[in-house]
């Protein structure tokens, strides 16, 4: 009698346990810092490689490895002063600020800002 009690007990607890994980779950909603997938994010960092109508790659702080951005075709360059600049001749290690969004699990950068060192 007391190992049926003491199991009722522990398949209450089970039960008020996963229904507490999923209502967390259920309610759950982005915080004011979460990054609205639609409107992108940014990230800084120096070029470790750069493809010009094909692929942005930069070192990011430590400990991250390089990140790779796809450039859209319609990728803007703007220049440390905030200028539209055409066909930039990007370099290894300059210092950029990249615009991107996740498209089909690839970072597709639409926008690189020069930054001045």
């Amino acid at each position: 009698m007391k190992s049926e009690t003491i199991m009722k007990k522990s398949i209450f607890a089970s039960i008020c346990a996963a229904t507490l994980v999923l209502s967390a779950i259920t309610y759950a909603q982005p915080t004011s810092s979460s990054p609205d997938p639609k409107a992108g994010a940014e990230t800084t960092g120096t070029i470790k490689e750069y493809t010009p109508g094909s692929i942005l790659i930069l070192d990011t702080l430590a400990p991250n490895e390089p990140t790779q951005f796809k450039l859209s075709k319609s990728v803007v360059y703007i220049d440390a002063d905030g200028k539209t600049i055409e066909a930039p001749g990007l370099s290894h290690n300059q210092k950029v600020r990249v615009h991107y969004m996740k498209t089909a699990g690839e970072n597709v950068a639409d926008r690189v800002t020069l930054i001045k060192d």
